[in-house]
């Protein structure tokens, strides 16, 4: 079922992005590499709220909380910026997939970690070149890399000019948002 979603990329002051593998308890993906935080908006009114995205960055914040135990203060509303939304679809297996409008949010900060294990199975700051690196590596099933559909679609498509846009200029330049369009995936 369609439903929506949101991914949030945290780079850090040195421009590198964090990632996280899946705990492997997970139904869908287990052991999967992929963006900082990604799940989904609850059926509550602070969460439904589409004015200025602030639904998906409110949920967005208490899922970086969650999972990876960012202090809310450390991860505040006006640090997301809201780039675009994608529809795509991925199955896992005959049962589970995930089929999502995925609203794309970035923040750059340094944080504090303390992960909750039975979400998080690993994490780790990467490079552009790294990131890279991982996807290619990803190919080769003797790597034993598994990469989220969902994150290896918007790294392919957008990550990498919104990153490189990151390093230059200290931030995504307006031009780059893109609220009116669902891309699809």
């Amino acid at each position: 079922m369609l439903h929506r979603a949101f991914s949030v990329f945290l780079f850090n002051s040195k421009c590198e992005l964090l990632l996280h593998q899946r705990a492997g308890a997970k139904i869908t993906f287990p052991l999967y590499w992929t963006n900082t935080c990604c799940s989904h908006p609850l059926w509550i009114d602070g969460e439904m709220e589409v004015k200025d995205n602030l639904g998906v960055k409110r949920a967005a914040r208490r899922k970086l909380e969650h999972e990876l135990g960012i202090d809310p203060s450390e991860a505040p509303i006006e640090g997301f910026t809201y780039l675009t939304r994608l529809h795509y679809k991925a199955a896992f297996d005959e049962k589970w997939g995930e089929h999502e409008i995925d609203h794309i949010l970035i923040m750059q900060r340094d944080v504090k970690l303390n992960v909750n294990e039975n979400e998080i199975g690993d994490y780790k700051y990467v490079t552009p070149e790294e990131l890279k690196q991982m996807i290619e590596d990803s190919k080769d099933p003797s790597k034993n890399l598994l990469i989220t559909p969902w994150f290896e679609k918007i790294a392919v498509n957008f990550l990498f000019k919104w990153w490189a846009h990151l390093k230059e200029f200290g931030r995504v330049p307006e031009e780059d948002f893109d609220h009116a369009t669902i891309h699809r995936l």
